[in-house]
This record gives structure tokens, C-alpha cells and sequence, in this order.
């Protein structure tokens, strides 16, 4: 599949963020604690979360939709053994498969890690963790070895403070009886929906939004549940980003603000201007929410870099958002991409559309604006994040831009070409 795109126009009206990619592939994987049925409402319609769910019924679980809900039933017994590799391997969340699956097996493989191609990206952590409750890893050539002991509580200090791990060592402890102690864990809003989604279990989790965890694991988990997913604060970075680069008036609706402060902070800095909405509930009962009105603004680059950090601080897959932003400021701005060794090389992808890039080092790229953007034809980085910047510079672009093979945009964004053309975008898929 392939975009084709005629930038170059501010867009206009309103659009709505959709639920979390990272919080749905979390609660997938966690649906495997569970041996009765788990509904998940507000599920996104993504390549990413169809590849768990064909490995979920690869094993005998049964799956159904519902309009925006999906209900996980489990079989008596898995068949770990009928795992379909292929989809496994296109998806690092496969690795989230770890934390339950050491309640069910004694002896159990999953493949290498796939998903965005980003250079290495350890798991490391996950073994570091995963061993201190009773677990043995062995890291083979295709496969990782997996071995129960026996499960017992304890006091884990995590190697990185990660989002999966940290929703790997939940899942885990989940069901280990006794106080099973986290530190430097992630706060982000996944692993926060994880959180909520364990307690409806009985699971008792103190911490909650902070970085150390508490634990206390149930000894069984067998009950009919519910659960409404909550918005995407990257879709919403994605929005504010299209909005700024194309210089466009439009509302967007449903971003979780508690995730989005410091990006916002950034842009008001850089002269972005936009207004709040008075802060509201998601369905889901605690995700505050609000909607942010952008108007068209002059930009100017900022004097310090701008950086990711674990929350609260930027989050790691906003950082590229701010790439095609820089390019529409005036002056020079450095985006550190620390965490990625990969990442920051797609960036220079945008000099084909106009874009003034000077790559440092593997993680440090220098953005000098305003820019004068023009059409191209691009290939999709095999990287989501990265494949999106170009697609948003695109519809900054003056001209016809092609936007090839963009499976990796797929991955993480439902239906967007469509939900772009309501406000304005001129954006066909072709072949």
C-alpha cells in the first residue's frame, strides 16, 4: 500500500485520538493470565495488534470482534508448541508473552523479537527481571529458552527503566502470592493501563504513576472481565505535529493530557500556539483527557536540545514528532535521539522532501528552518515513528509526494489516511 500525497495546504476542522497501540498489545499479552473471557473495548484495528492476535489463536485462543471490542476466550490448554512464528517475529511485544506464560509452562520458547527496526535493542532487562522471581532465560540464535523454577516474590531493581519490562515483571508477579517490590519502573501510560486492568483481578498495585511498584500477586485468575483501553497520547503528538508543520487550524480531541505537558511546554516555547479544554474523563473512569485547539503560528527553534526521557519526561516515541516541527521553525535545533541507535538515521529521509539535516553522530541531528519543503517520492523506513515524519512533511509539501510501502505506518495508526481526508488532507492510497 502506498500514499499519495498533495501537501502544501493547512488543513481545518476536527479529529479524534484513538486508544493506545502500547497499552492494547500489553493487555493482549496479559488476557493470558486470565482463564476465563477478557473483553477489551476501544481496541485499535492495527497491524500491530493483528499480529497478536494471530499468535493468541496460533496457540488456541479464541478471539472475536465486536465493533470496537474484542473478547479473548482461552482454551483449556494452550498449544504452545503450534506458536506461529511468522507473526511473532514481526513484533517485539512478543516478548511480553514471557510474564504470563511462565504461570502455564515449565519449559517454553518464543522467537526473537521483530517489530521496528531500530538497530539493537536488548532484552537484557527482561532476563535480569524475570530471573529474580524464579525464572532462567537462555538467549539462543533464533529463540529465547524459557524454564520455570519455582515462582516466589522479591525485591527487583530493573536494569532500564522500560516500558515492557516493567508490564513483563507485572505480569509475572500478577500471580505470585506474596510482595513482589519494583524499582525504577516505567510510569507511562501503558504500563499504567496494565495496572488498572490486574487490579480488576484482585491483583493489589500501590505505586501506580510512579517509579516503584508494589506488587502483591493473586493465586488465581479466572473471572469474565471488561475493559475499556485508554486514548494514545502518541496519536495526539502526531496530530500536534501535522498541525504545526502544515500551520493549520484544527481541534483535536481525547488527548491524554498527563502524557502530552511537556511536549506542549516545548511547542509553547517554540511559539506554537494552541488552547485547552477543560480537562474531562476517559470511558475508562481515570485517564484525564482534554481538547487542544492549534492555531496557525510562527515558530523559532528552540536554544536546547530537545531529548526523550522515561516519563514524565518527553516521551521516547514523541521525539521524532519534533523533527518536521524544527524543519518549520526559524534557526537551528538539535534533536538528541539517545535511546535509539538507529532512529536518527531515518530523520535524514526528509532532505529528499527540502529539509536542511546534519547528522552529528548516529543519535544527534541538527534541523535548520525555516524550510522550503518539496514533493518527493520516499520509501517507509521499517520503522513507525520515522515513516510517520514523512508522511506529516509530506502534507507540508507543496506538490505530489509518493509515500511508499507504508505497512510500518499501518503498524501503529488505524485507518489514518481516511481520518486525515475529514480535515482537509489530500491523501489517496494507491497502489
Amino acid at each position: 500500500m502506498n500514499f499519495q500525497i498533495e501537501g502544501g495546504k493547512p488543513l481545518s476542522g476536527t479529529i479524534s485520538v484513538n486508544s493506545s497501540k502500547n497499552s492494547a498489545v500489553g493487555l493482549l499479552c496479559a488476557s493470558l493470565l486470565n482463564k476465563s473471557t477478557t473483553t477489551i473495548t476501544n481496541m485499535p484495528k492495527i497491524e500491530e495488534v493483528y499480529r497478536i492476535i494471530e499468535v493468541l489463536e496460533s496457540i488456541g485462543v479464541k478471539t472475536e470482534w465486536n465493533g470496537p471490542s474484542l473478547t479473548i476466550t482461552p482454551p483449556k490448554k494452550l498449544s504452545i508448541h503450534s506458536l506461529n512464528e511468522e507473526s511473532a517475529k514481526k513484533t517485539r511485544s512478543i516478548v511480553m508473552f514471557m510474564g504470563p506464560l511462565v504461570h502455564l509452562f515449565k519449559t517454553f520458547k518464543i522467537p526473537q523479537t521483530g517489530g521496528c527496526k531500530l538497530g539493537s535493542r536488548t532484552v537484557q532487562p527482561h532476563l535480569f527481571a524475570l530471573e529474580k522471581l524464579g525464572v532462567s532465560i537462555a538467549t539462543k540464535t533464533d529463540a529465547y529458552e524459557v524454564s520455570v523454577n519455582k515462582l516466589h516474590a522479591s525485591e527487583i531493581v530493573l536494569y532500564e527503566s522500560g516500558d515492557t519490562v516493567t508490564e513483563n515483571v507485572l505480569m509475572a508477579a500478577s500471580k505470585i502470592q506474596g510482595k513482589t517490590h519494583v524499582k525504577l519502573a516505567s510510569a507511562n501510560y501503558m504500563v499504567q493501563d496494565l495496572c488498572h486492568f490486574l487490579q480488576l483481578f484482585g491483583v493489589q498495585i500501590d505505586g501506580i504513576g510512579t517509579t516503584t511498584l508494589t506488587i502483591q500477586g493473586v493465586k488465581d485468575i479466572n473471572m469474565p472481565v471488561s475493559y475499556t483501553l485508554s486514548e494514545d497520547p502518541i496519536e495526539a503528538m502526531l496530530f500536534l505535529s501535522i498541525a504545526a508543520t502544515t500551520n493549520s487550524h484544527i481541534t483535536i480531541t481525547k488527548c491524554p493530557i498527563e502524557f502530552l505537558e511537556l511536549e506542549l511546554l516545548k511547542l509553547e516555547k517554540m511559539g506554537f500556539k494552541f488552547k485547552l479544554s477543560k480537562k474531562y474523563l476517559s470511558a475508562n473512569g481515570f485517564t484525564e483527557l482534554v481538547d487542544i485547539e492549534t492555531f496557525p503560528s510562527k515558530l523559532t527553534a528552540v536554544h536546547e536540545k530537545i531529548y526523550a526521557r522515561p516519563f514524565p519526561g518527553l516521551n521516547i516515541d514523541n521525539l521524532p514528532f519534533f523533527v518536521p516541527i524544527a524543519a518549520r521553525a526559524k534557526g537551528q535545533t538539535l534533536i538528541h535521539d539517545w535511546v535509539y541507535e538507529n532512529r536518527a538515521l531515518y530523520y535524514l529521509e526528509l532532505s529528499k522532501l527540502g529539509v536542511n539535516l546534519l547528522l552529528a553522530d548516529p543519535h544527534r541531528v541538527f534541523i535548520t528552518g525555516p524550510t522550503k519543503f518539496k514533493a518527493a517520492e520516499v520509501i517507509c523506513p521499517p520503522a513507525l515513528r520515522p515513516a510517520a515524519i514523512i508522511m506529516i512533511t509530506m502534507l507540508a509539501a507543496p506538490g505530489t509526494s509518493l509515500l511508499r510501502n507504508v505497512y510500518s505506518i499501518n503498524r501503529g495508526y488505524e485507518d489514518i489516511a481516511t481520518r486525515l481526508k475529514k480535515i482537509g488532507a489530500r491523501i489517496e492510497i494507491v497502489k
